[in-house]
């Protein structure tokens, strides 16, 4: 017995001297040596912080970019997904109202050419990102509540487009919150 539990308890004290103290100080170090010393993100509009680029934010308005429902209500301290299967009928509710809220904003577009991103929430709830498509189906919306060119618009979602790692790893992405903030400082 004691062949057992000597080497155990002196693995349990191992780990926990490598986990709380040694790993957590490496990842620690890391973060210090990233531009904003592991804090994250901020977006500023004059010099006030208006959110944070790694966390989803709630735009409803037809003249901003929507991004991603979130089953946590944005909110970053109860980040969830909804735990409800494609067949459960509580969630397919709440898909197709989200269809049919996003093609009564969006009048001409067909229910075939929404992205799914744009009527179903992420696993964290807290996506900032949408794909470049889920960007551009919107164009038309907002040309016409902004009075701006689609082609205008069109031409910010290309510059708000962010590549996959080396081109290869992942899809292409744009950051929600950093296209509204550019596309209210369009003259």
């Amino acid at each position: 017995m004691k062949q057992h539990i000597l080497p155990a308890i002196r693995l349990t004290i191992v780990c926990i001297v490598f986990f709380s103290g040694i790993y957590t100080l490496a990842i620690w170090a890391v973060a210090q040596a990233t531009p904003t010393k592991g804090g994250g993100e901020t977006v500023l509009v004059n010099g006030k912080v208006v959110g944070y680029a790694l966390e989803g934010q709630s735009f409803t308005k037809d003249k901003y970019f929507w991004g991603r429902p979130s089953a946590a209500g944005y909110n970053a301290t109860a980040g969830s997904g909804t735990n409800k299967g494609p067949s459960n009928p509580d969630y397919l509710k709440t898909v197709q109202a989200a269809i049919d809220s996003f093609l009564v904003h969006n009048p001409g577009i067909n229910k075939a050419d929404i992205p799914s991103e744009l009527v179903t929430s992420s696993g964290s709830g807290l996506d900032p990102d949408i794909s470049p498509a889920a960007a551009k189906v919107q164009v038309k919306r907002i040309a016409a509540a902004r009075g701006i060119d689609e082609n205008k618009l069109n031409a910010l979602v290309d510059a708000h487009t962010e590549k996959p790692f080396l081109e290869l790893l992942g899809p292409s992405k744009v950051n929600v919150l950093k296209l509204n903030v550019d596309l209210d400082n369009m003259k």
